[in-house]
Parts: structure tokens; C-alpha cells; sequence
């Protein structure tokens, strides 16, 4: 499945959501203008590598790389699949934190999702790149605030012929939350070295939990009080 939009339109305007997608693509088209092996060194020296900061072999850098990591992508499709969820889920959010409050809770998810990641495989040397980790904390947002709404998405049957369907918001982020954590626990039986194969599945998993257990502390007291209709999009 494919998800293509969701159900519950923004009542404003999501500017800092916005604003974090024009900032990691600009920060990956600069990666992507740089020869292969600048873009490895770059990704290495600003990349969240556990070992440093857990390790000892040099904590405050790697204190740093927890924020820079964050901005910093893999290749095209890593790119595109953060900032097409970050698109779809962020705006209502956002709508209802409010920008300032939704910024740092952004950056917050995305270093607890970076930090469980660390305390799992401590003496990792593999670089940790991508908004992933902040992003699946919004999706934990997103799954606390709008349990009623639905997502759109395209369900492929042969080749590029498919169907569109509604899937129940609850539903399309548990099963992607229990995919992570499957994964995760399948990579912890792994010889060191090859767990993971390359994805940072515990960071996911910490994102969206920081999210489900923080994500109300962050909305401010009117909004707390104001009234929201059942399904979340009417009469909108």
C-alpha cells in the first residue's frame, strides 16, 4: 500500500512542516552535487555513529551528529519517502501543537528515536542518517490525535495497474509500528556487523513511542479545551 493523502484537511497554513522539507531536500541536493567520496565522508562525519557517543571515542561529536544526522539522507528514495510522510501526516500535527511547539517536538522525537538506537547497538560504527526518527515520532503524534481518520492509498495488483483504497488511520500506523518493531527484534538476533541491514529499525520504534507517550504535553491548553469533532474533518 501507498499512501497518497489523509483524510483531515489543515486549518492552517504548516509552516514549519514546510519549512523542514525544503531543508532536508536543499541539504540532500548539496549531498547529491558532491563526488561519491565526499558524500560518504560527509555522511560520516555528520552521521550518528553509536559508538562515539556511547562508546567514548568522542562524545561530545557525537552529542552534535544527534541534531545533524537528522538532516541527512540516504539516496533519493530515503529522501522521498521521510518527506512524502512528513507531508502527509505533519500538517495535522503541526495544526494542532501549533509551529514553535511542533519544532520541538520534531527535533525531540528525532533524538529519542537516535538515542534508543544507540543504547541497543552501542559499539555500532554505521553511520545513522535521516529524519525517520523524528518523523515516525509525528506519526505517534498523528496516531494519538486522529484515531477516527483515514488514509488514502494505492494498492498495486499487476504491474502498474491498481485500486484506491480508505484504510482506517489506527490500522495503517499500527501495522507500520509492528513491521518496525518485528524488524528491530529480528535485527537484534543478527551477528554484530549485520544487524539492521542498513535500516535503524529501533529508531523508528522510539520515534513513534516518544510520540504516542509525549505528543499531549506539546499541544497548548487551548487547544486541549477547544472541540473536536468526532471524525476530525467535519464540517471542514
Amino acid at each position: 500500500m501507498f499512501p497518497l493523502r489523509d483524510t483531515v484537511p489543515s486549518r492552517t497554513f504548516p509552516v514549519v512542516t514546510w519549512a523542514l522539507i525544503v531543508l532536508n531536500t536543499a541539504v540532500f541536493f548539496f549531498e547529491a552535487s558532491l563526488p561519491p567520496q565526499a558524500q560518504q565522508a560527509l555522511i560520516e562525519r555528520y552521521g550518528f555513529v553509536p559508538a562515539r557517543l556511547f562508546g567514548g571515542e568522542a562524545p561530545l561529536w557525537g552529542v552534535i551528529t544527534l541534531f545533524t544526522s537528522m538532516f541527512l539522507h540516504g539516496g533519493w528514495f530515503h529522501l522521498f519517502s521521510n518527506m512524502w510522510a512528513l507531508y502527509i501526516f505533519g500538517d495535522n500535527v503541526e495544526d494542532r501543537m501549533g509551529p514553535g511547539r511542533y519544532f520541538v517536538f520534531y527535533i525531540l522525537s528525532g533524538l529519542s528515536a537516535a538515542l534508543l538506537q544507540g543504547v541497543l547497538m552501542p559499539t555500532s560504527h554505521v553511520p545513522m542518517v535521516g529524519a525517520s526518527g523524528a518523523i515516525s515520532g509525528v506519526l505517534g503524534a498523528y496516531f494519538l490525535f486522529f484515531p477516527t481518520s483515514r488514509v488514502i492509498t494505492w494498492v498495486p495488483i499487476f504491474l502498474f495497474f491498481g485500486t484506491y483504497i480508505d484504510v482506517p488511520a489506527v490500522f495503517y500506523l499500527a501495522m507500520w509500528f509492528f513491521t518496525q518493531l518485528y524488524s528491530g527484534l529480528f535485527s537484534l538476533s543478527l551477528p554484530q556487523g549485520m544487524q539492521g541491514g542498513g535500516v535503524a529499525w529501533w529508531a523508528h520504534v522510539g520515534g513513534f513511542v516518544f510520540g504516542l507517550l509525549f505528543a499531549r504535553a506539546f499541544v497548548p491548553p487551548y487547544q486541549r479545551q477547544r472541540k473536536w469533532y468526532p471524525d476530525e474533518y467535519w464540517p471542514w
